[in-house]
């Protein structure tokens, strides 16, 4: 099985910029297309959150107008810079279901049991998961307790180095609560991420991490204790994870592959689009 991750689209209504700099439009385009050309083609597609920058229903039809290409099924999770109701109603098909009024959802298609998970606190820049959801997570995994499962949420559960966006993680009492969970079940072979705008992994709880890059623009690696929060137009990249019921003990093989041709120097600039460095 062949999972392509695409996240934090960030897109802006009329192909505005975002931070009055980054194409995001033309951006996710290139992915896809990026995605098109891939062989063989992943058997799905998992976008997790940021699809749009403001959360409103003109940034969404713009995503399906440029998600429409794809062959292949694609899912989608919400990200702090979107809207649960515009987005459902813009990709139903994407987010085939809703517990409790959360964006989140089974897959039981494919060899791995995926699981999409709401971090979501609407307007807000952190992540959380409250007792509803992650009783529906802990039923979800009790269900199938012998199918590998792979959970994809936006926040991610675990320090970066970047003082800034861990400011902006799964909050403490959320971490704590999916902890809990996942010490009830072993089926959960990894978990995926993205809002931190560059690929990194680890190990949370006995359980691998796998955060993507944009595919638009990337948070600076400083790891200053009060270092100012910046991008950088570094290359946009997508993950493909590899996962064979036959080699159960490597887990998933995970891969940065990088969209097309990005030449340098790539200069800072903060969420005004002010040029830092």
């Amino acid at each position: 099985m062949l999972i392509a991750q695409i996240t934090d689209l960030h897109i802006r209504a009329n192909r505005h910029l975002a931070y009055g700099r980054v194409d995001t439009a033309t951006a996710l385009e290139q992915a896809v297309a990026h995605v098109l050309a891939l062989d063989p083609a992943p058997d799905v597609i998992l976008v997790t959150g940021d699809i749009g920058d403001l959360g409103v229903a003109d940034e969404y039809g713009l995503v399906a107008e440029i998600l429409a290409p794809l062959s292949r099924p694609y899912y989608i999770i919400p990200g702090n810079h979107d809207r649960r109701g515009a987005l459902h109603r813009a990709f139903p098909h994407a987010i085939p279901a809703l517990h409790d009024g959360f964006l989140q959802y089974a897959v039981r298609d494919h060899p791995l049991h995926l699981i999409a998970l709401d971090t979501l606190d609407e307007g807000y820049g952190h992540g959380t998961l409250c007792a509803k959801r992650l009783a529906w997570l802990d039923r979800e995994l009790a269900c199938y307790p012998d199918q590998p499962t792979l959970i994809f949420m936006h926040h991610p559960p675990m320090n970066s180095g970047i003082a800034h966006m861990d400011a902006l993680k799964l909050l403490p009492a959320a971490q704590q609560g999916l902890a809990a969970v996942l010490a009830q079940h072993r089926s959960v072979v990894g978990i995926l991420c993205g809002h931190l705008h560059r690929s990194l992994q680890c190990v949370w709880h006995g359980v691998p991490v796998y955060v993507a890059p944009s595919v638009a623009h990337q948070v600076v690696a400083d790891f200053r204790e009060k270092a100012p929060a910046a991008f950088v137009m570094e290359p946009p990249a997508i993950l493909l994870h590899f996962w064979s019921p036959d080699t159960p003990e490597q887990g998933l093989l995970t891969h940065i592959n990088y969209i097309g041709a990005y030449a340098g120097p790539y200069p800072f600039f903060d969420a005004n689009g002010k040029i830092l460095g």
